[in-house]
């Protein structure tokens, strides 16, 4: 699930900022788990289709100190007779969170797919080796580099839980190569400012919003997601919007376990 238009000028007066690493691991510690439920669009009606659990724990990578991170998308057994999802993504990432592996297996309707990708890193830049097997059974292989760190789905969403937006402006763009499929494609993530919302827990949050967007749409943007981070230290995801390509679809906070902070953006 794992993936509007903006006018020229505000595609130049925007401030970019390069992807960098490594970075502190700031807003996350071993042990944590967050538990969404899943809501998808169906003929201008929201029905609740299943539910999302991400988790982090202190791990190893290659005999190094990493953290593992695992994200599940699974529709309830009512929804799959219309629609089956079973996404799983992983991800490794060092304590200062720089990409180590990632993998997505996906099951959406009757088609398959996976997709891995190993990170390596030289003076120069990082390389990517990725390996896509499409739902035709197909295999694809290639190697990607670029000068500035390539991230993917999980450990972008880590690398966003490390900014500090106190001296962000509204629209300030960060740039980042991020692995699809078999490429590397270059991703925006835009800073929103802020907005309250009620979660499912019964709580309303003070967030901070992102957009993610794909920058390679033959000269258009296109929203992939919009993430609405708690305005603490933990910055957990209290809500996100998917734009999928069957449908659109959003996941609303319901749990957590073992928070490292606070969560003092609550307000009710």
């Amino acid at each position: 699930m794992s993936r509007y238009l903006f006018s020229i000028l505000l595609f130049v007066l925007s401030c970019t900022v390069k992807a960098q690493c490594p970075l502190p691991a700031a807003g996350f510690q071993s042990g944590e788990r967050l538990v969404y439920d899943l809501y998808f669009n169906w003929k201008f009606v929201w029905i609740k289709c299943g539910s999302a659990t991400y988790t982090m724990k202190s791990s190893s990578y290659k005999g190094k100190p990493a953290f593992r991170n695992d994200l599940l998308f699974k529709t309830n057994p009512k929804f799959d007779t219309f629609f089956t999802l079973r996404d799983t993504l992983l991800s490794y990432i060092s304590p200062d969170v720089v990409p180590l592996y990632y993998s997505k297996a996906s099951l959406e309707g009757k088609r398959h797919r996976f997709e891995e990708a190993w990170y390596s890193y030289s003076s120069s830049g990082t390389t990517t080796r990725q390996r896509y097997v499409n739902p035709d059974g197909k295999e694809f292989n290639k190697t990607n580099f670029s000068h500035d760190c390539i991230y993917d789905m999980l450990s972008l969403f880590s690398v966003a839980r490390t900014y500090d937006p106190k001296d962000f402006k509204v629209g300030q763009r960060l740039r980042f190569p991020m692995t699809s499929s078999e490429e590397v494609k270059e991703e925006v993530l835009i800073y929103r400012g802020k907005e309250t919302f009620k979660a499912n827990d019964g709580h309303t949050y003070r967030c901070l919003v992102f957009t993610l967007l794909d920058d390679e749409v033959k000269n258009k943007e296109r929203e992939l997601c919009r993430f609405f981070f708690s305005d603490d230290q933990n910055h957990i995801p209290i809500r996100i919007d998917f734009n999928l390509k069957f449908g659109t679809a959003k996941g609303y906070f319901k749990q957590a376990e073992n928070l490292k902070f606070p969560l003092t953006s609550r307000v009710k």
